[in-house]
């Protein structure tokens, strides 16, 4: 019965350890801040803001889905700064999802205000 119990107190270990070490990610936050100065002549500015309804650009409700066709008639010459406002509403969840997709849009860079 001993044995029994070990075993099984083993296997318990086993399989907390295991998931403790499951699939992670990291996601790369710029902070917007007010100490530089960056020349926006030539770079379009944009502006998002999250909240629990879901993505604002420019005041446009818009899906993530949707975000890349949203963005591209803002363009100026190629390139977007993009400054994301996240209300006090939004979820974690959806600003993971919000980040990943900004990440994989070419030429635009993005900035989270606080």
């Amino acid at each position: 019965m001993t044995s029994l119990i070990d075993v099984i107190f083993l296997l318990l270990l086993f399989f907390m350890l295991s998931s403790t070490f499951s699939k992670f990610g990291d996601i790369e936050l710029t902070v917007a801040g007010g100490s530089t100065r960056t020349d926006f002549n030539d770079t379009a500015l944009v502006f998002a803001r999250l909240t629990a309804d879901g993505l604002k650009i420019n005041g446009q409700t818009t899906t993530l889905d949707a975000l890349p066709t949203a963005i591209d008639p803002l363009r100026r010459n190629g390139d977007v700064h993009l400054l994301l406002s996240i209300g006090q509403d939004a979820q974690a969840q959806g600003l993971v999802d919000t980040l990943q997709v900004f990440n994989t849009l070419p030429n635009v860079k993005f900035a989270v205000l606080e």
